[in-house]
């Protein structure tokens, strides 16, 4: 598809595929994040008429046909595409146009030295303690000690009789949304599908992740 029938937005989805490292035209090593670029199509539009907000629905995650249910198929059939995709998400944007429905989103504002953020899944720890969880000091490490990596005073007595919403305690670490800021694109190969980030962004390999213009450059 040409660059004149996509649609310019200020985000894209993109998978991880991994990390690797390059060195730039002064001989620097420069350790780089692989984000495979995947078709976003735009699946349906949001106007302040039908929806009180303006923003355009983006559809992405390319699966076989057998894994997508009718529903979804009936909904990209609608926006006049024949990709089977399987995840939605939304961009606002200023100003929607109902015939942009259909078309690929744009990769001009993800050149290269382009400011982004990126937004993924954080990888899941499983079940952590309070040391690993939020990096608790523990206690003495010698022996005679009793308190080495348990979590310590979660509270007073019969005043306030309870312990507080949001007390950082032991529990599930991981899977959380992260954003990491101000991270700089270092090439986009339109031709071979792929985008390499200078440094690291979160999620595990071959997750989807949301790259916007950085809004704090």
């Amino acid at each position: 598809m040409s660059e004149e029938n996509k649609v310019r937005l200020p985000a894209i989805y993109g998978q991880k595929a991994g990390m690797t490292r390059i060195f730039d035209e002064a001989g620097n090593h420069v350790p780089v994040t692989v984000v495979k670029l995947i078709p976003n199509v735009i699946s349906q539009v949001k106007t302040k008429d039908t929806d009180g907000y303006e923003a355009y629905q983006v559809a992405f995650g390319e699966k076989r046909e057998k894994l997508v249910t009718k529903a979804v198929k009936g909904h990209l059939t609608k926006a006049g595409t024949d990709k089977t995709l399987s995840k939605f998400q939304e961009i606002k944007s200023g100003e929607v146009n109902p015939e942009n429905l259909g078309k690929e989103v744009s990769l001009e504002n993800f050149a290269a030295k382009a400011m982004i953020d990126v937004t993924g899944t954080s990888k899941g720890k499983g079940f952590a303690g309070v040391m690993k969880r939020y990096n608790f000091k523990g206690g003495p490490g010698a022996h005679g000690s009793k308190f080495h990596r348990t979590t310590g005073s979660i509270g007073n007595r019969a005043t306030p009789g309870r312990v507080f919403a949001q007390k950082k305690m032991p529990g599930h670490m991981g899977v959380d949304t992260k954003t990491v800021q101000n991270l700089q694109v270092v090439e986009l190969n339109e031709e071979q599908g792929y985008m390499l980030i200078k440094g690291s962004v979160p999620g595990a390999k071959n997750g989807f992740i949301r790259i916007t213009t950085a809004l704090k450059k």
